[in-house]
């Protein structure tokens, strides 16, 4: 049978019974015997842990101490017990450099890795849960070849599930305040694999309890074929730290460590062409407004209109926003927060310039429209009346806090035969975009003004 390695992520919960001790007790030491046979691979037991000598115990215990950066006593003293009842990852290999990774060729032989959720944790919104492994996963793709798709069904390279006690991987978690998660090296079947712990409580962004994004890239880490790192700044460091989310960049050490084993030269794909939508057709995804901007969306770029520049600005969607999904199906702007909000699947954001709003992610759902409803094709928000319009399929919703009504697109918007693809309001007049044009209606009539070309309000020359 295959061994796997596994590395488990201890909680912050253990961290407030470190208060040092006057003295070594007999707990003391059990716990430390115990701690040393878990991590740094102890076997022998021929004297106390209290007693410096040259036996098996002894050497574990300066390893241990090496590692961590302590003084270095072959004796189980007060600032080692203090350092043991830590939070820190679990591995059973003491000899760790800056970065490391597994050895033996365990990584991933292609760059297009899936993965899969086979549960839920309850702590959190399933949309919240999709953003941050989505999020964790782009870690490491912003700096490899590597690119991560989700499946909703059959077996995938990474299957992530949230458990309880043992689930069937022979490494059980061992209830709340103790291990996070953990994860296992590139292989087949369990191979890849990354486990969290439900008895935990994962959160979205709050330091109150442990943040999944976090704790997932770390895991991710295991998943792609990294070990442990003694770099203390490292994400690969053994011990969960708290970090802002919004402003996580990935540490070099890192960097270094994952590009030793996936090359981001080494890509045997080609990059995505990128339309010129001044010269060539393109039928955007979304457009919107934002501060007296034009916003165009397609695919994972996005084109806007600048006072500063006679021709459009093109970049990512995800350099604008990084936390933003990398394509969108609909954006508008809310005249009256500022904010811009962004629609993907059954899922919506909202920003503030280019910062999370709190609380979002949320499902359409939540944002208060049907349960049935899995998408929104196009929106926009009437400056006058406050009102929001949402485009699904031949139908609009016509909302403020809750659903207030739904029409037929045909009925309201005259002319209007073929599906919206994107919509925006701009001075009091809707300008409804499908294919390759652009409708412009009179919001207080309905009547159809002008149609042109949907490159009209983009500025190409």
């Amino acid at each position: 049978m295959k061994s796997f390695g596994v590395y488990v992520l201890l909680s912050f919960a253990a961290a407030v019974c470190c208060v040092p001790v006057s003295k070594v007790t007999v707990q003391d030491e059990s716990f430390a015997k115990g701690y040393l046979k878990r991590f740094f691979n102890l076997t022998e037991e021929k004297e106390p842990l209290s007693r410096k000598g040259a036996n098996p115990m002894s050497k574990k215990l300066s390893e241990m101490q090496k590692f961590f950066g302590l003084r270095i006593t072959g004796t189980l003293d007060n600032n080692t017990l203090e350092v043991m009842k830590k939070p820190r990852c679990g591995v059973a290999d003491e000899n760790i450099a800056r970065y490391s990774t597994f050895g033996d060729g365990l990584k991933w032989k292609k760059n297009t890795i899936t993965y899969r959720f086979v549960n839920y944790t309850p702590d959190m919104s399933q949309a919240e849960v999709d953003d941050s492994i989505r999020r964790a996963l782009e870690v490491w793709a912003k700096v490899t070849p590597l690119r991560f798709t989700k499946l909703t069904s059959g077996t995938a390279d990474i299957m992530i599930s949230f458990a309880r006690r043992s689930h069937g991987d022979n490494y059980p978690f061992d209830g709340p305040g103790s291990t996070l998660a953990h994860a296992f090296a590139p292989s087949p079947d369990i191979g890849g694999d990354a486990h969290f712990d439900d008895d935990e409580t994962f959160t979205f962004r709050s330091s109150k309890g442990y943040v999944l994004f976090l704790v997932a890239a770390h895991e991710f880490g295991h998943s792609l074929g990294l070990s442990h790192s003694d770099n203390r700044a490292a994400l690969m460091y053994p011990l969960y730290s708290y970090k802002d989310p919004n402003t996580f960049v990935l540490p070099q050490d890192d960097v270094r460590g994952i590009q030793s084993l996936y090359d981001p030269r080494a890509t045997t794909t080609q990059a995505p062409t990128i339309p010129d939508v001044c010269s060539s057709p393109v039928e955007f995804d979304a457009v919107t407004t934002l501060k007296g901007e034009m916003f165009f969306f397609k695919d994972s770029y996005l084109w806007h209109s600048s006072s500063q520049s006679s021709t459009p600005q093109k970049s990512l969607i995800s350099s604008f926003w990084p936390n933003a999904p990398t394509s969108v199906d609909a954006a508008y702007e809310n005249p009256r927060t500022g904010n811009v909000l962004l629609f993907k699947g059954s899922n919506v954001w909202a920003f503030s310039g280019t910062q999370p709003v709190p609380g979002y992610p949320k499902s359409l759902s939540e944002f208060g429209l049907p349960s049935f409803l899995t998408k929104v094709d196009a929106a926009f928000q009437d400056a006058r009346s406050g009102k929001t319009y949402l485009f699904w399929g031949g139908y609009f919703y016509l909302t403020r806090k809750a659903v207030e009504s739904f029409s037929w697109v045909r009925q309201t918007f005259s002319g209007m035969s073929n599906k919206v693809a994107a919509a925006t309001e701009k001075e009091g007049y809707a300008h409804i975009y499908s294919g390759l044009y652009m409708y412009m209606y009179d919001l207080l009539s309905g009547t159809l003004l002008r149609v042109l070309k949907n490159t009209y309000l983009l500025g190409c020359n």
